[in-house]
């Protein structure tokens, strides 16, 4: 299985196999070899080339693909593709909309992040979350927007995807799944906003976000970094409950301490060990 702390997840088109290390070497906890919408149609059976020429000849290279959608033309080709290939660590599944499509990809033995970017992919995220082979879940925000026909950047908009969002993770915990990621922030030269738009969906329970450019994984990481009053308090914690030998619960700082805020010092210690 992959790395359960992922915070950055970077795609990078599959028909450009020039950025393939370029994008390794970006410090992204995941890479994502893109086969759908950053490749064009007459290119989609040279991206599997491209890639396949790539892992063989970086046999310790390891990439997540987003596949093209169940329903298109390439859809079963990426597939057997992906399940050949040891290099690939896992799919990223678009345009999900049941538990059906999940348990095609499933077959190839790789683990799934199913992207919810649809109405239909939203109402059935009970039984896509628990569809076997699912990791962790990701959110489609553009894609969201545009087949819920939101008018993008308005309040009512904003407040219809955090619905969708927290829909998401819902599910996410529900079935006990890896932290999801949000969808990709398009305004590359707007590190600021980025930053923002993490911050916002870490605070709703994210673990990390989809990204389009190298640049933006620094601006990612950043913004996830927990503060240094944030680490020095769940290392004082973390220490506190060493020295109450097991104790259930145990008081610091005159504030009671016990299992939840114990499992919330021990992950922003994870986090900063990334």
């Amino acid at each position: 299985m992959s790395r359960s702390i992922v915070r950055s997840a970077l795609f990078v088109p599959g028909s450009r196999p020039e950025r393939f290390a370029k994008a390794l070497a970006a410090g992204a906890d995941a890479v994502i070899v893109d086969f759908e919408d950053a490749v064009e149609e007459p290119l989609k059976r040279q991206a599997r080339e491209h890639l396949a020429d790539f892992l063989h000849n970086t046999p310790q290279a390891s990439v997540w693909v987003r596949v093209n959608a169940p329903d298109h033309p390439e859809h079963a080709a990426d597939l057997t593709f992906c399940a050949q290939q040891a290099g690939v660590a896992g799919v990223l599944l678009p345009k999900v909309e049941s538990a059906a499509h999940v348990a095609a990809v499933w077959q190839t033995g790789k683990p799934v992040w199913p992207i919810i970017e649809s109405a239909k992919g939203l109402l059935a995220l009970e039984q896509i979350a628990h569809a076997e082979g699912v990791e962790r879940l990701s959110f489609g925000s553009l894609d969201l927007a545009l087949d819920l026909n939101l008018n993008t950047g308005t309040a009512a908009a904003l407040l219809v995807l955090d619905q969708a969002r927290m829909a998401v993770q819902l599910h996410s915990r529900g079935a006990d799944l890896l932290p999801p990621l949000d969808g990709v922030y398009p305004a590359i030269g707007d590190p600021d906003g980025l930053q923002r738009a993490i911050r916002h969906a870490y605070d709703m329970g994210y673990g990390g976000a989809l990204c389009v450019h190298p640049k933006q994984v620094a601006v990612i990481h950043e913004a996830l970094a927990p503060s240094v009053d944030d680490l020095a308090w769940a290392r004082r914690v973390v220490d506190a409950s060493a020295a109450a030998n097991g104790a259930g619960a145990f008081q610091l700082d005159g504030q009671m301490v016990d299992a939840p805020v114990l499992l919330r010092a021990q992950r922003l210690l994870a986090l900063a060990a990334n």
